[in-house]
């Protein structure tokens, strides 16, 4: 739609790039889009004060597209340097190469369409001619804004300032830009109030304003800057919206909900202002009347998707009330997905399986390969004819593209023969998936060697702060405990395990190694520790911190230095714990060359694990999950019971799908009977029976 404006902009063709404005601002009167290209059709046949109106009508309608206060800035050329390049643009430039104000004008649309070649062509010219103009800084310094170079800008358009320059429209608001790119919201709206000051009328200006006002952390203050002009005719609802917004960031709940109900009134397709609606309705608890709004706005836009989500949001989750929405729902929109995927999760929390599996069946047909249906069709098949669930995963498999896709299905179509009672068929699989992404895996970390002599364990410190120390195999399901830990409010770190891990001892292989071997101080390794407690958000000192990695060389560390930490570790039988990693991966994506290869590294790391227990190396608890592992209260109460203080229970089901029960390993006996005869040994250390 956009196509035909911009090549005409592009060609200089004025008048066929009006036409083409027009008609776009004529079929959607409401997108910034469109005004945003009349402003620049406009300019370009110069009609200077048509072009700015079209822009503030933009902004209007996105008050807060800094693009489009960026854009305005371009329009601000002075008129008593400009007028002759105004009435005739196209025929000054042909007529006079020299023509600089023409040259100023033309770079500036340029780069309203996004030609920052031509802008710069455009600006060279213009700098032959008149090197010191503050135009020609302006226009240099938000080409270097577009392309990214914050500190460029900053450098052209403050020195341009200093030289006398301050002045002109287009280089101030290009300065405040700049201000903004470096993050230096203080002297931005230093530098907006200043020319809101001399045009107190300037909608634009006091939208930009408040803006920046709010990128300061005052919401309420930029609310506040842009009330006023709500009380004009010609609000739009996308400015009613933006000061909805900002009182709900201010926490003014109140205010918000008619600034909101406004927007929403005017323009109830638009999803940013019915989700602020909806956040100010359950802040308010005012659910009848979100029901009333909407059940109202439903019955003249019946085929609107957001508005019946949102009037779901209103009711008992999957309760009578939800059924009858989504019965209206259906009713309105027959046959569409979204409408038919909450009636099948009704049925699911229903435990109504046939009418669920109709319904999954159904969007099957109307939108093959959908993955949630198909998931509960292969769940259903595996609770009857597992071998038909078999036949169905190995279907879609056929026809997947992606390898995301391919991967998932296959680790399902190892868990349906698992199901089957082919356990021969479902370890192989498992295997070959985790053999094709070895070189995609963190390494297995080499044990260190067995030691009989540590340092003396320290006194606690008093005060003592609470440290604990959360770790598990692959397998172990230990990051249940650990949702448990987060859910309840503890000082739970997970973040060894994202994108910003802490840069400390604990997150490095080598640590274990230069320990054992001297090169690295214990005290040194527990000093850095403490060190990025703060960065992490500790600050003090109380943390429970879950580790990638376990050694007993830590306790080189741990006895002397830090002697007020405890040691959590999540334990299962091993044979399980390898059989679950192998199926089900683990939260540290190691890498399992082989079942062998894994049950080798595991049985020496939980060797380490059994002489820390038996000698009561250190502090520690061990937190047996085999009989309580898919039991959310009695995680809960296991690990009140270890620590002597008590831990909210997660709701049923938060662990998801229930994962291999105790002793499953025993179906496995002999595909992986050669890794099980590595891992026996030391299940039975920790107590695990042999068979």
């Amino acid at each position: 739609m956009y196509e035909p404006i911009i090549d005409a902009l592009r060609r200089g063709a004025a008048a066929e790039a009006l036409s083409a404005a027009r008609e776009a601002v004529t079929a959607q009167p409401h997108d910034p889009t469109s005004q945003r290209l009349l402003a620049a059709a406009l300019r370009l046949g110069g009609d200077r004060d048509g072009a700015l109106a079209a822009i503030d009508h933009a902004i209007g309608l996105a008050p807060d597209d800094a693009n489009l206060h960026l854009e305005r800035a371009g329009l601000l050329l002075q008129e008593r340097q400009l007028d002759d390049a105004q009435a005739a643009l196209a025929r000054s430039i042909g007529l006079d190469p020299n023509q600089f104000p023409a040259y100023i004008v033309q770079g500036q649309l340029a780069l309203g369409r996004g030609d920052l070649d031509e802008a710069e062509r455009l600006a060279r010219t213009a700098s032959r001619i008149a090197p010191e103009h503050p135009q020609v800084a302006a226009l240099e310094g938000t080409l270097a804004l577009r392309r990214g170079d914050a500190d460029r800008a900053l450098a052209i358009l403050s020195g341009a300032a200093e030289r006398g320059g301050a002045d002109e429209p287009t280089l101030r608001h290009a300065l405040g830009f700049a201000y903004l790119a470096k993050g230096h919201f203080a002297f931005a709206e230093q530098a907006f109030r200043g020319m809101l000051e001399g045009n107190p009328a300037s909608r634009p200006l006091r939208a930009l304003v408040a803006d920046i006002v709010r990128r300061q952390g005052r919401p309420a203050e930029a609310a506040d800057e842009l009330a006023p002009l709500l009380d004009e005719a010609d609000a739009t609802p996308a400015l009613q919206r933006l000061v909805g917004e900002l009182e709900l960031e201010a926490g003014r709940n109140e205010r918000a909900l008619p600034r909101l109900r406004a927007a929403f009134d005017a323009a109830p397709h638009d999803r940013r202002t019915l989700m602020a609606l909806i956040e100010a309705w359950q802040r308010l608890g005012a659910l009848d009347e979100a029901r009333t709004t909407l059940d109202a706005t439903l019955a003249t836009h019946p085929q609107s998707a957001d508005l019946w989500r949102a009037r779901l949001l209103f009711e008992p989750f999957a309760g009578d009330e939800a059924r009858a929405v989504v019965a209206r729902w259906l009713e309105a929109m027959p046959d569409f997905v979204p409408a038919l995927e909450a009636q099948s999760t009704i049925h699911d929390h229903a435990g109504e399986s046939a009418q669920s599996e109709a319904v999954s069946a159904r969007i099957t047909e109307l939108q093959p390969g959908h993955t949630q249906a198909e998931l509960r069709l292969i769940d259903a098949l595996l609770q009857r004819e597992p071998e038909a669930a078999i036949a169905r995963v190995e279907s879609l498999l056929a026809r997947a593209e992606d390898d995301g896709v391919k991967r998932m299905l296959r680790q399902l179509l190892g868990r349906s023969f698992d199901i089957a009672g082919q356990p021969d068929a479902a370890a192989a699989t498992w295997a070959e998936l985790h053999a094709e992404v070895v070189d995609q895996r963190l390494p297995l970390l080499e044990a260190t060697a067995p030691r009989s002599e540590w340092p003396e364990l320290a006194p606690l410190p008093e005060p003592a702060p609470g440290v604990l120390l959360l770790w598990g195999a692959p397998g172990s399901l230990v990051e249940r405990i650990a949702l448990t830990f987060e859910a309840g409010g503890g000082p739970l770190r997970a973040d060894r395990f994202g994108a910003q891990p802490p840069q400390d001892p604990l997150q490095r292989y080598p640590t274990p190694a230069e320990l054992a071997s001297d090169a690295l101080d214990g005290s040194f390794l527990v000093n850095q520790w403490r060190a990025t407690l703060p960065a992490r958000g500790i600050a003090d000192g109380n943390v429970f911190d879950w580790l990638l990695w376990w050694d007993n060389a830590l306790l080189l560390a741990l006895r002397p230095y830090l002697p007020e930490a405890v040691l959590m570790i999540a334990l299962r039988d091993p044979r399980d714990m390898l059989l679950d990693w192998l199926a089900y991966g683990g939260p540290v994506p190691l890498a399992l060359e082989s079942p062998e290869a894994g049950a080798r590294w595991m049985a020496t790391v939980l060797n380490q694990i059994a002489a820390l227990h038996e000698q009561d190396l250190f502090p520690h608890r061990l937190v047996r999950l085999d009989a309580i592992a898919d039991d959310p209260i009695a995680i809960a109460q296991a690990l009140g019971d270890a620590l002597d203080t008590r831990i909210p229970a997660l709701p049923e089901g938060a662990f998801g799908p229930q994962r291999f029960a105790p002793g499953h390993w025993r179906a496995f006996a002999q595909p992986l009977a050669a890794a099980f005869a590595l891992l026996t040994p030391v299940a039975q250390r920790l107590g695990y029976s042999e068979g």
